[in-house]
């Protein structure tokens, strides 16, 4: 029984960088989605596809000013919920970790559950969007249902790399640091 304050460590310290990694990658994820796909190529905006949604909201044409004007609108809101979450991430961070910052950001632990949390946005995002909303697609057009499917994929991708990345991370010590530095961070 001498490890187990040790084992009890190991196993709670992941627990406390999950919440924060997945809000930094949900926030983060989301800035990826929002500057790539509805800034810089332009393929959507978060109402492009109301014109065949699924809850009847007006269409906006993003071709026109008014509908650009609207559609530029919600992706404020959508960055603005971005921006959030990555403050909340960072805040929870800082409030669980107090020593030996610099080892945790360098963790394999924090990066995996922030990929994780990326790859969470992206499940979440597209099938709600995508598929049970329509609100908006991956990009618009005859093969619009594969960029979802892909989209879908990546989250995945990303959601599994995630959890295996900082399931094979090593967390810091929550020892004092000249009492811990026995490699315990990953």
């Amino acid at each position: 029984m001498a490890t187990t304050v040790r084992d009890f460590r190991a196993d709670t310290a992941p627990a406390s960088l999950q919440l924060p990694g997945i809000l930094l990658g949900v926030g983060l994820g989301g800035f990826a989605d929002g500057i790539l796909l509805h800034q810089l190529l332009q393929w959507h905006h978060m109402l492009t596809s109301t014109n065949h949604d699924h809850i009847g909201l007006k269409y906006y044409d993003p071709h026109s000013v008014s509908g650009l004007r609207m559609n530029t609108v919600w992706d404020g809101v959508f960055h603005t919920v971005c921006w959030l979450a990555v403050l909340t991430g960072l805040a929870v961070l800082y409030a669980r970790v107090t020593t030996d910052r610099r080892r945790v950001w360098a963790s394999r632990v924090l990066w995996g559950w922030i990929l994780a949390g990326w790859g969470l946005f992206n499940l979440v995002e597209g099938v709600l969007d995508h598929h049970v909303l329509g609100i908006h697609h991956v990009h618009g057009g005859p093969y619009q249902v594969w960029w979802d499917l892909g989209f879908l994929a990546l989250g995945a991708l990303l959601l599994a790399g995630g959890w295996l990345l900082q399931r094979g991370g090593r967390v810091r010590d929550p020892a004092p640091s000249d009492a811990g530095r026995d490699g315990h961070a990953g």
